[in-house]
C-alpha cells in the first residue's frame, strides 16, 4: 500500500508539472481569447459552454458592426472635406481587419484546437531535463511576445478611444445650447443624434468596449500565431539536440542507433505536420495582417504628419503609439516566419555536422532523408502569396512609405 501511494504521488506531481508547463505556453492566449469566444472548446464540452461561446461570437460581431457600419454611413452622408474622409478610413479599415481576423479564427477553430493539443502532447511526453530546458526557454520567449503585443495594442486603444476625448473635453454645439463628449466613430444624425444625453454617454461607453474588443482581436491573433510558431521552433531545437546525441546516445534514448534514428525521423515528421497545421490556421490571418498593416502604416504616417503641422500633441502621440503597435504586429508575423525557416534549415545542417562517419554500416544513409526534408524548408506564408520573413517586413514598410508619399502628393 505504501508503494502504491508513492506511485500515485509521483503520478500526481507529474500531472501537476504538465499542467504548469502547458499553462506557461498558452495561458496568456487563453486569457485573451476566451472572453472573445475564440478559444477552442473541447469536443466533449457541455452544450451550455458551446451556447455561451456562440453567444459571445454574436455579441462580438454586433460590437464590431456597431463601430464600422454607422461610421461608414457618417463618412458617406456628412463628411465633405478630403482629410476628414482619410482620417476615418484608418479606423474603419482596422475594424474590417478585426472582423476578418475574427471570422478566420472562428472558422479555423478545429485547427487551433489541434495546435493546442500538439503543445499539450509535447509537454506530456518530454523526458530529459535538457529538452525540457529548451522548451521552457521557448515558452518564456513566446510569453514575452504575448505581453509586449498586448501592451502595445491596448495602449493604442486607450489613447484613441479615451485619451483624445478626454483631451478635447466636452464640446459645445454651435446651433444649440448643449455640450457632449466627442465620439471617435461618429453616427449620422439621420440615425441618432449623439450630441444628446443619455445617448451620448451610452454610445461613448459602447464604443470604448468595441475598441477594446477589436484591439484584443488583433493582439490575440498575433500572440496565438507567435506562441504556436515559437513552440514549433522549440521542438526543432529539441530535434537538433537529439541529432547531436545520435552517435553516442543519451541516458533517456534507445540503446541502438536504428531506434534512435527512427525516433528522430518520427519527431521530424511530427514537427512538419505541426507546422503545416500552423500554416493552415494562420495563413488567412497573416494575409489580413499584411494587407491591413501596409495600408495602416501609410495612413498613420499621414495622420502623424498632419497632426504635427496642426500642433495637436495628443493626436500626434496617439497616432504614434498606434503606428508602433502596427509595426510591431507585422514585425512579429515576419520574424516568426524567418525563425521557422531558419530552424528548418538548421536541422539539415546539424544532420551533416554530426559525426555521421562513425555510424556503423549503412546507417548513415538514414540521415539523407532528414537532410532532404530540411532542404525543402517549411515556410509560413500570408495567404500562400507572401512569404513571412524579415525581407517581407522590409518590403511592407517600403510599400507603405511609397503609398504615403503618393498620398501626400495627391492631397
Amino acid at each position: 500500500m505504501q508503494e502504491l501511494g508513492t506511485i500515485l504521488s509521483k503520478s500526481q506531481t507529474t500531472e501537476q508539472e504538465h499542467e504548469k508547463y502547458v499553462n506557461l505556453s498558452v495561458q496568456w492566449n487563453r486569457w485573451l481569447l476566451k472572453p472573445l469566444g475564440i478559444w477552442p472548446y473541447s469536443p466533449n464540452s457541455s452544450g451550455i459552454k458551446k451556447c455561451l461561446n456562440c453567444l459571445l461570437n454574436v455579441v462580438c460581431n454586433i460590437l464590431i458592426s456597431f463601430l464600422f457600419v454607422p461610421c461608414g454611413l457618417y463618412v458617406i452622408l456628412e463628411v465633405k472635406d478630403v482629410y476628414s474622409r482619410i482620417r476615418f478610413l484608418g479606423p474603419m479599415s482596422f475594424c474590417m481587419m478585426a472582423y476578418l481576423k475574427y471570422y478566420s479564427m472562428i472558422s479555423h477553430g478545429n485547427d487551433i484546437r489541434q495546435c493546442v493539443e500538439c503543445i499539450e502532447w509535447d509537454w506530456r511526453n518530454i523526458k530529459h531535463f535538457e529538452d525540457r530546458s529548451i522548451m521552457i526557454a521557448n515558452a518564456n520567449f513566446g510569453k514575452r511576445l504575448v505581453k509586449i503585443c498586448t501592451f502595445f495594442m491596448y495602449s493604442g486603444s486607450i489613447f484613441y478611444y479615451i485619451g483624445i476625448p478626454i483631451k478635447v473635453g466636452k464640446i459645445v454645439a454651435e446651433d444649440e445650447n448643449i455640450t457632449f463628449i466627442p465620439i471617435m466613430m461618429p453616427f449620422p444624425r439621420q440615425i441618432i443624434d449623439t450630441r444628446y444625453s443619455p445617448a451620448n454617454e451610452i454610445l461613448f461607453s459602447i464604443q470604448i468596449l468595441g475598441g477594446v474588443l477589436i484591439h484584443g482581436i488583433s493582439a490575440g491573433a498575433c500572440s496565438l500565431i507567435a506562441v504556436f510558431a515559437v513552440h514549433a521552433c522549440g521542438q526543432m531545437e529539441v530535434l537538433i539536440c537529439w541529432l547531436r546525441h545520435l552517435v553516442d546516445g543519451r541516458p533517456d534514448m534507445r540503446e541502438t542507433v536504428d531506434d534512435r534514428i527512427a525516433n528522430i525521423v518520427t519527431q521530424h515528421v511530427r514537427i512538419l505536420k505541426c507546422l503545416a497545421l500552423i500554416e493552415k490556421s494562420a495563413t488567412q490571418v497573416s494575409l489580413v495582417e499584411v494587407a491591413g498593416c501596409t495600408l495602416g502604416i501609410c495612413l498613420l504616417g499621414y495622420y502623424i504628419i498632419m497632426e504635427w503641422n496642426s500642433k495637436d500633441l495628443t493626436a500626434f502621440v496617439t497616432f504614434s503609439v498606434i503606428l508602433v503597435s502596427y509595426v510591431f504586429n507585422i514585425f512579429i508575423f515576419c520574424y516568426i516566419g524567418e525563425l521557422v525557416a531558419e530552424l528548418c534549415t538548421r536541422v539539415g545542417e546539424m544532420s551533416y555536422m554530426i559525426e555521421w562517419h562513425r555510424l556503423p554500416g549503412n546507417r548513415k544513409l538514414g540521415l539523407i532523408l532528414i537532410i532532404a526534408m530540411s532542404n525543402a524548408t517549411t515556410k509560413l506564408t500570408a495567404g500562400n502569396m507572401v512569404k513571412l520573413s524579415l525581407k517581407s517586413f522590409s518590403d511592407i514598410v517600403k510599400t507603405s512609405v511609397a503609398f504615403l508619399n503618393m498620398l501626400r502628393t495627391l492631397t
